[in-house]
């Protein structure tokens, strides 16, 4: 069943992954009405909200874009901080949100911040489990089983807490963003759609992964159930 429930999961999520992909290529070649890069349309959200300490930089990869709340900077990978198309300006404004989240002391954005060493700290403790068992060292001599799945549903606890955290954080930004590109008028009605559906499957990945996470965690209290 555990398998069962990963495999699952990770075929949704591949499925969700595509389509983002093909959405976020679809859009690229949207050229923006306005003209505007992604780094201009960022740099312009933050000018309107009176934010001065974050920076922009372009970062390698696809798909890498991100605000790093501990240095205050905006992330945007080369197609985004260059481009002048639809997905570039929802991706740019999309990562000023959570700029703005940190501005304005949004709580989701600071819970999130609070969970992250503890879900890292969970991650590392949760693959030192499962590949130990994998690899036969022999856990169940140390431990009893019940103790173990403790272990990973403490853990679990954790990192699922952190996923859902996540969700109405990225939500938000997409929301921050897309109102802010209508209400400045950085995009059209046409544009605005264009711009929503990209955010939109950016956020289920999320969603899977938040999904993800619950079902692993009831397939560990089932486990202690049924030991029990």
């Amino acid at each position: 069943m555990y398998f069962v429930i990963i495999i699952l999961f990770v075929v949704l999520g591949f499925v969700v992954q595509q389509r983002l992909k093909s959405k976020f290529k679809k859009y690229s070649q949207e050229a923006l009405s306005n003209g505007l890069s992604g780094a201009e349309i960022a740099q312009k959200m933050l000018d309107d909200h009176n934010i001065t300490d974050v920076r922009i930089q372009s970062v390698p990869g696809k798909l890498t874009d991100h605000y790093n709340p501990v240095d205050k900077t905006v992330n945007l990978s080369p197609e985004v901080f260059s481009g002048r198309s639809v997905s570039a300006a929802a991706v740019a404004a999309h990562e000023v949100g959570h700029a703005v989240q940190h501005a304005v002391g949004y709580q989701w954005l600071e819970m999130r911040s609070k969970l992250v060493p503890l879900a890292s700290a969970s991650g590392r403790i949760m693959n030192i489990v499962m590949w130990s068992m994998i690899l036969g060292f022999g856990m169940l001599n140390l431990f009893s089983f019940n103790t173990i799945i403790w272990v990973l549903i403490i853990s679990q606890t954790a990192i699922t807490a952190f996923t859902l955290v996540t969700l109405p954080v990225e939500y938000d930004a997409s929301n921050r963003a897309l109102a802010w590109l209508t209400s400045t008028g950085t995009i059209d009605t046409t544009e605005h759609a264009k711009a929503a559906d990209a955010l939109n499957w950016a956020a289920r990945t999320y969603l899977v992964a938040a999904l993800a996470s619950m079902a692993q965690l009831a397939y560990y209290i089932s486990l202690l159930s049924g030991r029990d």
